[in-house]
């Protein structure tokens, strides 16, 4: 039986139905907005695999051509493997969904989100949140409660509920927000330097659409929803529980003293083994179990020693920064190199400077674009001192590199201001707790040793939480212990002036405004230590690029002269780049770049294309070449392809009798425009230029 809700916010009508398509998933619906619309199903197994001990969650988010009514490029002419901002939706939908399920709950669940029509004015994101919430909460599957999504934008002091993408163009934020009825559980987003208190008005905006949401798919569910499978988590033996705990304790909270990461671990782990061992025979195939038990206590004693002491793993005190260093110029050969370290995190960043031709060029269901600045980012296994497989770039560090780099993208300089294409690369070099903000750091380093005239630096910083009853601590700049054991997992980053990008996710049901309000004013404190440390490195952009980088010279030239830059077949301007070695970009407009490592190269392509496309101008005086004798006078070649009459009576003061007495074809003549007509003819003068000068004999 179909059912459907709608829901109006901010003019804008929602509507989320169920029971007309996909009906052997456990739970399907449809998310519409405007004319975007999204199909969200899940489905999950009838039982765990025998032996595993983990969630097995699967989220995808793919978009369909057909959605806007293109057809995909390529041989094969289908969608292929994701895309980045695929991948970004599936984090969006996941992040917040998937502490929500029971604790012990090992069956297999997977949300498919497949975009069917794209209006190519609302995204389809976080209809996915919206549809895999609901499709979870309709469904047999064990899922405790609804959660809604909502972007948010500002534009002109007015916050928006699902701004268009045109509106986000002239909003301040963009922030994406995910919440139950009664807290906030994930926020992403980015934004121009507001101010923590204008974030926490959008994050309080936000959860008030999000409470209109969830009744609707409350409403939903009370009509349409199936009876929940009955789940009980697998009882554990009271009796290994205590023995594990018996034989970890002491030891567990002696190492999580010990400040260095890699003796942590190591010590951990000698000790896992050792009580595997030691019960092993007294209870068989209970590695898993184990495992489990040990996890879980060290997680309480780590979270102990904070709560009851203030202790925490290094030693710091709650609100300290680790020791920070900061390296420019490390690098001899790249346009600009940093490297930034923060306790065992260190981030490697390179900037390189290309030409509009180095564009990445994009093409989505909101149609063909281009892209001129980007930030990679790399997580090598060594960074934790493992062995792993390299099998391209994973969500992850998708995930992380487009947070590093939408903290940036606020102070990157406009093309008019300095027209390069900028890629950023961190490699991860070392890693204990927030990688992508140390991006941030190395990548504002970077860009500032590589001479691009950011305002001003950026840096980033994690913050944790533990939250045990009542008792709420805040973590400054997370390790990654404290981010794996810890509620919350919440990062900040900006310049001195406000925010520029912001990430949380949250472990447990959520986290009021109060909380998030404190969380942000200690991560601005701890930015501002930060951009203190790096000011004191470099404190702003260099003067001059690096002499590795291509110097871009601009010029304009009218759209009508384009063709004749470019020549039959491109011929005119390969020959411009053969004789110069630059490269040339030519706009639609009539902007022309010159990018060369050489500047004169650039000069010498500069004037070829002046001399191609300058235009005569009345009163200027041009050294030209006879092209042709008439009776009349001499056709004169004033400029490449532009031609002028020099008539008889103008070639001399006294009377000329024949054009050949004076000029052969060939011959070189300085003339003077005196004249241009409507048609474009243009008369030229020779004696304009005589003070009294005879006739050549």
């Amino acid at each position: 039986m179909m059912h459907n809700i709608e829901l109006e916010i901010e003019g804008k009508k929602l509507t989320i139905e169920t029971g007309k398509v996909a009906k052997q998933a456990n739970g399907a619906v449809t998310v519409r907005l405007g004319d975007t619309m999204i199909l969200s199903a899940v489905v999950a197994t009838d039982k765990p695999i025998e032996g595993r001990d983990f969630f097995p969650l699967t989220v995808d988010y793919r978009e369909k051509t057909y959605a806007a009514g293109k057809i995909p490029g390529g041989f094969f002419k289908r969608e292929g493997r994701p895309s980045e901002k695929e991948v970004l939706s599936c984090r969006i939908i996941d992040r917040p969904i998937r502490p929500l399920f029971p604790d012990g709950y090992f069956n297999e669940v997977q949300c498919h989100n497949i975009v069917l029509s794209a209006d190519q004015e609302n995204d389809a994101d976080i209809l996915g949140l919206i549809g895999t919430s609901a499709a979870l909460v309709i469904s047999d599957i064990p899922f405790t409660a609804a959660i809604a999504g909502v972007r948010i934008g500002r534009i002109a002091g007015k916050f928006i509920a699902f701004p268009s993408f045109m509106e986000l163009d002239e909003s301040d934020i963009n922030l994406t927000v995910a919440g139950s009825k009664d807290s906030i559980t994930m926020v992403e987003g980015g934004s121009r330097e507001v101010s923590e208190e204008d974030m926490i008005a959008a994050l309080e905006f936000g959860h008030e659409q999000i409470r209109k949401i969830i009744a609707k798919i409350d409403e939903l569910q009370g009509n349409a929803g199936k009876e929940k499978t009955e789940f009980t988590p697998i009882e554990i033996d009271a009796n290994l529980e205590a023995k594990v705990t018996e034989l970890a304790q002491t030891r567990l909270g002696e190492y999580n003293r010990i400040g260095d990461k890699d003796e942590r671990h190591t010590r951990k782990h000698q000790l896992s083994e050792e009580i595997q061992e030691a019960l092993a025979e007294e209870f068989p195939d209970s590695e898993g179990i184990i495992g489990n038990l040990i996890h879980d206590l060290d997680a309480e004693i780590m979270r102990n020693m904070i709560v009851q002491e203030n202790h925490r793993i290094d030693g710091r005190g709650l609100d300290d920064v680790r020791p920070i260093s900061c390296e420019v110029g490390i690098l001899p050969r790249t346009h600009g190199s940093a490297l930034f370290t923060r306790g065992q995190t260190q981030a490697l960043v390179t900037m390189t400077l290309g030409t509009k031709i180095d564009e990445q060029r994009i093409d989505d269901l909101e149609g063909e674009s281009t892209k001129s600045y980007m930030l990679h980012y790399n997580f090598p296994s060594f960074s934790v001192g493992e062995v792993r497989p390299i099998r391209g770039v994973s969500r992850r560090e998708i995930g992380h590199g487009a947070l590093a780099e939408r903290s940036l993208q606020p102070v990157i300089p406009v093309e008019d201001r300095f027209p390069y294409t900028i890629r950023l690369v961190s490699d991860i070099l070392e890693s204990n707790g927030s990688s992508s903000m140390a991006s941030v750091c190395g990548g504002s380093l970077a860009l500032m040793d590589g001479g691009a005239p950011i305002k001003e630096a950026v840096a980033g910083v994690a913050m944790g939480l533990i939250k045990e009853d009542e008792k709420v601590f805040i973590l400054t700049d997370i390790l990654g212990d404290e981010d794996h054991f810890g509620d919350m997992d919440f990062k900040v980053a900006g310049t001195a002036q406000g925010i520029t990008a912001f990430q949380m996710d949250i472990k447990t049901s959520g986290i009021d405004l109060q909380t998030m309000a404190m969380a942000m004013e200690k991560a601005k404190k701890a930015r501002l230590h930060i951009l203190d440390q790096m000011n004191a490195t470099i404190p702003k952009s260099r003067e001059q690029l690096s002499v590795y980088a291509p110097r871009i010279l601009t010029m304009k030239i009218k759209v009508d002269k384009i063709g004749e830059v470019i020549g039959p077949g491109g011929k005119t301007i390969r020959g411009i780049i053969e004789a110069t070695g630059a490269k040339i970009d030519i706009d639609d407009d009539g902007t022309v770049l010159i990018a060369s490592v050489d500047g004169a190269a650039g000069e010498k392509a500069m004037k070829m294309i002046e001399e191609l496309t300058e235009e005569a101008e009345i009163g200027k005086v041009y050294n030209g070449k006879v092209r042709r004798i008439a009776t009349f006078g001499a056709f004169v070649e004033i400029l490449p392809g532009t031609d002028g009459l020099l008539h008889i009576s103008e070639i001399d003061h006294t009377r000329v009798e024949r054009v050949e007495e004076y000029f052969r074809v060939g011959d070189r003549v300085e003339v003077k425009v005196i004249n241009i007509d409507p048609e474009g003819k243009i008369r030229l003068s020779r004696k304009a230029l005589l003070e009294g000068k005879k006739k050549r004999v």
